[in-house]
Formats: C-alpha cells, structure tokens, sequence
C-alpha cells in the first residue's frame, strides 16, 4: 500500500500557514462568507489528512523498536505501567502535539464554515423579505 504520509516538519509548516488564515476574523458580508467558505472548505480536508498524518507519526513513534526496549526495561526495573506511559508519552510530545494542533484546525476550520453558511442564509432570508415588504407611499 502506497501511502503518501507528509513529513512532520510539512505538518507543521502547514498548520502554521491555516492557522494564520483561522485567525482571520471574518465580516458579515456574504460576498466574504462565499469566498472564505470556500477556502474553509479545503482547509478542512487538508486538516483532515494532516490529522490521519500526525496520527501515523505518533503511532509509529510509540511503537518504534527503541519504545519497545524501553518498554521492556521499565518492566523489568519493575516501573509501574502508568510510570511507562508516561515517559513514553513524554518522548512522543512532538508528534502528540501535532495531532492536537491538527485536530484543533479541523474543528476551527468546520465551525467557521458553518458561520459562512449562516451569514449566507440570512443574507438570503434578508433578500427574500425586502422583496415582499410592502413599501409605504406617502
């Protein structure tokens, strides 16, 4: 199976560059929402996949050869399993971090899309009523 994993140091260049886009705070013009849906549609995806990455490292990273012996050492010197996972976690703070900021970005990402969609449809709604208002000639 071909997978195509990107490298941590893209991961995080990537995330640095969406997560200047998601700080962006965005108008009520529904022009903007259009366009920003857009965009907010792709960063979506692409956190995504950046997501099942950063997972792929991690998980790679806590079942590496060296985490195994380690793991059999602290067994052996007698280490708590709670003792264990945490030095483990500690060694694998780079990756879990990734996928946290990776996880962040996609549900900023999602709920700023359901925003555009909201200004979208009340500039809708607004455009319907001011079509049937009756008008007052004086």
């Amino acid at each position: 199976m071909n997978l195509n994993i990107t490298p941590k140091d893209r991961i995080l260049s990537e995330l640095t560059d969406i997560d200047g886009f998601l700080n962006i705070t965005m108008s009520e013009n529904p022009e903007e929402a259009l366009q920003r849906g857009n965009d907010l549609a792709s960063h979506v995806a692409r956190t995504g996949k950046l997501l099942a990455d950063a997972k792929f490292h991690l998980n790679q990273a806590r079942s590496s050869e060296v985490m195994e012996t380690l793991r059999e050492t602290a067994k052996n010197a007698k280490a708590t399993a709670k003792a264990v996972n945490a030095l483990i976690d500690s060694l694998c703070r780079e990756e879990q971090y990734l996928v946290d900021w990776s996880e962040r970005a996609n549900r900023t990402a999602t709920h700023q899309l359901s925003w555009c969609v909201t200004v979208i449809s009340k500039a809708k709604e607004e455009m319907k009523l001011g079509r049937f208002v009756p008008q007052n000639n004086k």
